[in-house]
């Protein structure tokens, strides 16, 4: 079986920064052909400015683009979509375009709002209460993935990088982030597992 896994990185969450990183060996480990997308060249405070916000998505939409033109999704039979903060919006951009629409799956480590304003036909989101780029506890992930039925997994005091700033508690929520992100991969149709730190809300 021919499978692709597409990585999209936040603006400042490169692709060798450990979500991204272990996931791509993950994908890696069960046969997937890796693409990484590393774009760049963004405004700086982006936080908040949604002017900012805009123009760091269109950058981001476009190289992306540009790095995968030589890629025809319908050589895959299965499509695999990583992408973490902004990258959450140009993957489900991307994959709500794709003519193979139905064969992407997604991952979302710490989407954003506007993530969801794409139709998400088969994903699984990761996010934490105290991320500043969704209002922390006042985030809305949790909402429009129930409304999307999308799994979320809600990681306690958790920012933006899924870190709290205690190390072992960081572990141990990276642990079961990439156990619930193999299944994600291995299944294709994600089972919810509450055994874990991070609360099943979808």
């Amino acid at each position: 079986m021919k499978k692709i896994a597409v990585f999209f990185p936040g603006i400042g969450y490169t692709v060798d920064k450990p979500l991204m990183y272990y996931s791509r060996r993950l994908a890696a480990a069960l046969g997937y052909e890796i693409r990484l997308l590393p774009y760049g060249g963004f405004p700086d405070k982006i936080r908040g400015d949604r002017i900012k916000m805009t123009e760091s998505f269109e950058i981001a939409l476009s190289q992306s683009k540009t790095m995968m033109a030589d890629l025809n999704f319908e050589d895959y039979e299965e499509v695999l979509f990583v992408g973490k903060s902004i990258g959450t919006i140009v993957a489900a951009a991307i994959a709500a375009q794709s003519a193979v629409n139905d064969r992407i799956r997604l991952v979302l480590y710490t989407p954003l709002e506007e993530t969801f304003s794409f139709s998400l036909r088969d994903a699984v989101v990761f996010t934490g209460t105290g991320d500043p780029w969704v209002s922390k506890e006042n985030s809305r992930i949790p909402e429009l993935c129930r409304e999307r039925r999308v799994p979320c997994y809600m990681y306690p005091d958790a920012d933006h990088s899924l870190e709290t700033g205690n190390i072992q508690t960081d572990l141990d929520n990276m642990r079961q982030i990439m156990e619930k992100t193999e299944e994600f991969m291995k299944r294709g149709l994600f089972t919810k597992d509450d055994s874990g730190k991070g609360t099943a809300v979808g």
